[in-house]
């Protein structure tokens, strides 16, 4: 049978594709940007890609007419002001799309809708959820609230206050309950779901075991990490203050932070566990998801994280408009250096940015870093997500991985710090050279007094950077 799989390069999406093809589907993969989308080998013989937007009408036509079945798992949240009205059209344009196929089953991860007065997140996903179960088809919408695992929003942003914050004054919305869900059975709920008669033209909610307030998720947190923390709580902090907070001490967007504040404000329990009976599925303590994290995150074995999506930069581009690096009108800091051992070399620029650091300066990147933040940039928080092995569209740092070619030995990453302009930084290795090009096409004015300024601290950190790397 045949599956179209929305987000196939996001959180869920990444997770869910070998899942499926497990099982025995022949994947369609939905991507905005092909250039970005690099499955693991052994899959690509099950699976097939096209690329659409699903605010572009025109490109739903790539749409196959023989799937049997669809994951709808893209949302707005944090790319746009705007995203309610984003979202609806989203759905509308894929409800109308796939209702013109033989398709008999989408199915919609969303979140759990359970008081009168919701926050404009989930309002906006109720929305999307009734026009999907609008179509021609049979419908099923999977609720679900905190998603606890390797490299999800929620758990990296409990992980940067935690493990960060040992003492912490917090908005009083730290009090709101919730029932967190452990990644590994959003998978299983989402795969055992598809084509079951049984869940056709239902929503339902889905759920660990365990209720708990946020501060007591955040307490047992430090429990597992061996850390001793302490948390009061205020009711004076506007959700401004809270979404600053949120904003400058983890690695989450204004936006999301927005997003998330006003959502948590809000309780999101299941109903009932009519779908666990249903299924035969017994979902994780909120316990066991932290240490499963944990031991992905210690092997080095995080399949995907939230902070690889656009979302965490805003960046709507595709990676196609940037892989060629312009030189017309740019300034370029052009370095070489010989080096004794190809694979060494190769394996230090592989391994840049997140713990590793950036070999030379790293207290001055970090202050860059902090300066990003301070005017709304991503800022160094971001990290990378796998420790040694680097993918197109992978967040490092405040850049965006562009190419990546180990056999090569080329690296090229487009900078999404703020910048009055546009930035890159390559590194090719040729015969017994390391070559190290730093271009930045300036806008206007503000972009060639902004190179100017920094000029000095370049000499100092790319010299220093490059000796390291060819040691």
């Amino acid at each position: 049978m045949k599956v179209l799989l929305t987000g196939a390069t996001g959180y869920i999406g990444k997770r869910l594709l070998p899942v499926l093809c497990d099982l025995g589907y022949e994947v369609v993969c939905c991507v905005r940007d092909e250039s970005r989308f690099s499955p693991p080998e052994y899959l690509r013989k099950q699976i097939s890609v096209i690329q659409l937007d699903l605010l572009k009408k025109e490109t739903l036509a790539n749409v196959p007419n023989d799937i049997d079945g669809a994951f709808y798992l893209v949302h707005s949240m944090s790319s746009s002001a705007d995203y309610e009205k984003l979202e609806a059209d989203s759905a509308n344009n894929f409800m109308q799309a796939v209702s013109k196929t033989n398709i008999d089953h989408v199915i919609y991860l969303t979140g759990i809708i359970n008081e009168d007065e919701l926050s404009k997140h989930l309002t906006s996903r109720k929305k999307v959820e009734d026009i999907l179960s609008s179509g021609k088809f049979n419908f099923t919408a999977l609720r679900a609230g905190i998603i606890i695992g390797s490299g999800s929003a929620s758990f990296e942003i409990i992980r940067d206050l935690v493990e960060k914050l040992p003492i912490m004054i917090t908005p009083k919305w730290l009090n709101t309950r919730c029932q967190p869900i452990g990644i590994s059975d959003v998978i299983q709920f989402l795969s055992k779901t598809l084509f079951h008669k049984a869940t056709y033209n239902n929503n339902y909610d889905i759920g660990g075991p365990d209720i708990l307030t946020y501060k007591e998720m955040l307490l047992e947190f430090g429990r597992v990490r061996g850390l001793k923390r302490f948390i009061y709580t205020v009711p004076v902090m506007t959700p401004r203050l809270s979404s600053y907070w949120l904003y400058f001490v983890t690695s989450t967007s204004y936006r999301l932070a927005v997003a998330l504040v006003d959502s948590m404000k809000v309780e999101v329990i299941c109903r009932n566990d009519d779908l666990n009976k249903l299924l035969n599925l017994m979902p994780l303590g909120y316990t066991e998801c932290l240490k499963r994290a944990f031991s992905k995150i210690e092997n080095n074995e995080i399949v995907s994280s939230w902070k690889d999506a656009y979302v965490s930069s805003g960046m709507n581009n595709k990676i196609s408009h940037f892989i060629q690096v312009p030189t017309y009108g740019c300034f370029i800091d052009k370095r070489e250096m010989d080096f004794n051992n190809r694979e060494a070399t190769i394996n230090k620029i592989w391994s840049i940015g997140g713990q590793t650091g950036w070999y030379f300066g790293n207290w001055l990147w970090q202050i860059r870093g902090y300066l990003d933040k301070m005017v709304g940039g991503v800022g160094l928080r971001r990290g990378r997500t796998n420790i040694n092995t680097l993918h197109v569209g992978d967040a490092l740092d405040f850049w965006r991985v562009l190419y990546a070619n180990k056999e090569e030995g080329r690296l090229l990453l487009l900078a999404e710090m703020k910048l009055p302009g546009e930035a890159w930084l390559e590194f090719k290795v040729k015969d017994n050279k390391i070559i190290q090009t730093a271009t930045f096409r300036p806008l206007g004015i503000y972009g060639r007094l902004y190179w100017y300024s920094v000029w000095p601290f370049h000499g100092l950190i790319f010299k220093g950077m490059l000796q390291k790397i060819a040691e």
